[in-house]
């Protein structure tokens, strides 16, 4: 099973089960941390999606004990990205397994180039992410 879904570039990463846990206004993305329990454990990951945002994110709060939100797209084939729990590192969900550090850096797979980064900032249970073009 999990052959097939790398074949097809199906993610494990969940989206938010409470939609509304996060917001995109202008050029920032705030997520309620008390009501996104996929992020309350290290090597936990959340994938966000719709509202007009562009790019879709990865967020995830990593082993390091850091959040970190990452395009959620693959620099080799554009499928997404998941967490490789207890690694320190996120993978694409694609056959190639391209390998990144929390940072974007490309450290196994096919992919050669970064992924996009963005500025996440942590104040009470609110993740703010700075999105720039």
């Amino acid at each position: 099973m999990k052959f097939l879904k790398r074949l097809f570039g199906i993610c494990e990463t969940p989206l938010p089960a409470d939609s509304s846990a996060w917001s995109l206004n202008g050029k920032t993305v705030q997520v309620d941390l008390s009501r996104m329990p996929e992020l309350n454990a290290p090597s936990s990951g959340v994938r966000l999606e719709g509202q007009g945002l562009d790019p879709r994110l990865l967020v995830v709060h990593g082993d390091d004990g850091q959040y970190h939100a990452v395009a959620n797209r693959c620099a080799h084939m554009g499928r997404r990205i998941d967490v490789f729990a207890g690694s320190g590192r996120i993978q694409c969900c694609s056959i190639s397994k391209s390998t990144y550090t929390y940072d974007g850096q490309p450290v196994s797979g096919a992919a050669k180039s970064p992924l996009t980064t963005f500025p996440v900032a942590l104040e009470n249970d609110t993740l703010t992410i700075t999105l720039r073009k």
